[in-house]
């Protein structure tokens, strides 16, 4: 019983947490509508001369919301009277729902209370994306009774792709972003992720450089479409959202395939083709000129040729320890996955603006990524195996030095110290006179009783007597003394040993005895 007890609380507190992230989503949704709601009520409060009145901004709110999600509008209040489809996304609007999905999503599997109940991650990616296609429903609804309504093909197409991926982005976050357990996939994806980046960083750097080219012509476009500031405000924002939308045609541009201006008309590296029918607008002032092109249009390439080659080099570091098998089946992988967001972003950035020659407008989703795929394989792919082959290079041992000899040690200070009065004692006064070089006697004087009885034997019993004292230290370099030698000092007695005799008192006592008679 208390085994069921449990289960059912266990099942209850999901069921809970299921519905409480439906109605997360459902709120990220009127979330977004509500942000977009203001900002179009503001301006039709500032417009000198509104069209319609508050029930006519909020019918546009609804449709600038949907459009963000990628879904086509239909104008029905055209001058012919037919009705034509409007299909350009502004991507900056797209980040506001995009990041509300998001983040709800991450918040649902990663509570501030770790110890309530939680979905499971398929569980919260559907509870999040089912409350929030519930309000979208209801928007598509109510936006048929207005002058844009939706159409109902793009609305089941994109918007569900666009919730489902933004909520399971917000998922895949909350798990820690894991990879797949293949080497070569996750470096196939880091890859893309570095070669898309740099793309559209370089075709936003593309799309400043030509707009400050032409910077007169999109002022004067700028001036003539809106008049009161009131207009200039909504006009500025309307360029302010359409700005990664020029960064992407920048770089379907560089690609190759170009970017189509009307029904016919054609814009490419190589130059402009056919008849373009632009419409007054400050971004499509910095479209090229018509003709052939030159270096500045040709110098486009490069962005497409860096951007292959950082998905090579990210994917040869990557794999830089496998097999060249791997690298290269990681570098298509990569050259395939960016081709295919490229696509995407080319299809959401361009689109129709009317009927007629405005059908076609914008890049070619398809031949911009086939061309990314391309650039992928023609450059991603051998850079990857040159960054590879690169890493894996057996650098060459460098010739040992030769030792340096050992220097020799210094001595203690404390030794030094020590010596310097000692040297100080041993040291000569500066005023005194250098002491006399030995002098050595030669003469036979006090040697004849050597063979007397107390001749040898007196010098043996003398312990400080040395004989070698009595030779000198060279006999050619001897010095002749010219005067007397100086006795030699006897040395000090031994308080235990007899003091030593004179030297010449062998020869006196000799001299006093008698000489004896044969």
């Amino acid at each position: 019983m208390t085994h069921l007890t449990e289960h059912s609380l266990v099942q209850g507190g999901r069921s809970a947490a299921f519905a409480t992230a439906c109605v997360r989503g459902g709120v990220a949704a009127g979330l977004g509508v509500g942000a977009l709601a203001v900002l179009v009520i503001v301006a039709w409060i500032s417009s000198p001369f509104p069209d319609s009145g508050a029930g006519g901004a909020l019918h546009l709110a609804a449709g600038l919301w949907l459009l963000a999600h990628g879904v086509e509008l239909v104008r029905t209040d055209t001058l012919g009277g037919l009705p034509a489809p409007l299909g350009i996304v502004p991507l900056l609007t797209t980040a506001l729902p995009v990041w509300l999905v998001f983040r709800t999503a991450r918040s649902t599997l990663d509570p501030a209370d770790e110890t309530g109940p939680r979905p499971s991650p398929a569980g919260a990616l559907g509870a999040v994306s089912g409350g929030y296609l519930l309000v979208a429903a209801v928007i598509v609804v109510y936006s048929e009774s207005g002058p844009l309504p939706a159409d109902l093909v793009t609305a089941g197409l994109w918007l569900p792709g666009v919730v489902l991926g933004a909520a399971g982005a917000g998922v895949w976050t909350a798990l820690g972003r894991p990879l797949p357990g293949r080497e070569e996939a996750a470096a196939a994806l880091r890859g893309a992720a570095a070669g898309l980046v740099t793309l559209l960083a370089g075709g936003a750097v593309l799309a400043g450089t030509a707009l400050v080219w032409h910077a007169g012509a999109a002022r004067a476009s700028y001036e003539g479409i809106a008049g009161e500031w009131s207009g200039r405000v909504a006009l500025a924002l309307l360029v302010l959202a359409l700005l990664p939308n020029a960064a992407v045609w920048a770089a379907a541009y560089g690609l190759g395939p170009g970017v189509a201006l009307g029904t016919g008309a054609l814009a490419t590296p190589l130059g402009l083709v056919g008849d373009p029918a632009v419409p007054p607008f400050p971004l499509l002032a910095a479209l090229p000129p018509e003709g052939r092109g030159g270096w500045p249009q040709w110098a486009a390439a490069a962005v497409p040729l860096v951007a292959a080659v950082v998905l090579g080099r990210s994917v040869g570091r990557a794999t830089g320890t496998g097999r060249a098998r791997e690298t290269a089946l990681a570098a298509l992988g990569a050259a395939w996955a960016s081709g295919a967001a490229v696509a995407v972003l080319a299809g959401a950035a361009g689109g129709p603006l009317g009927s007629g020659r405005l059908l076609a407008f914008g890049p070619v989703w398809w031949q911009a990524g086939a061309a990314a795929v391309l650039w992928g394989v023609a450059v991603g792919l051998p850079t990857a195996l040159a960054v590879r082959a690169w890493g894996r290079r057996v650098p060459r041992p460098k010739p040992p030095k030769p030792p340096k000899p050992p220097k020799p040690p210094k001595q203690p200070k404390a030794a030094r110290t020590a010596e310097a009065p000692a040297l100080a004692a041993t040291a000569p006064a500066p005023g005194a006179a250098a002491p006399a070089p030995p002098v050595f006697d030669f003469s036979l004087n006090g040697l004849d009783g050597l063979n007397g009885p107390s001749g040898l034997a007196d010098l043996d019993d003398d312990e400080g007597y040395v004989p070698y004292d009595y030779l000198p230290a060279s006999w050619e370099t001897a010095p002749t003394p010219s005067t007397p030698p100086a006795p030699r000092p006897a040395p000090a007695p031994r308080p235990d040993t007899e003091p030593p005799r004179p030297s010449g008192t062998t020869g006196a006592e000799r001299e006093a005895k008698p000489k004896d008679t044969p």
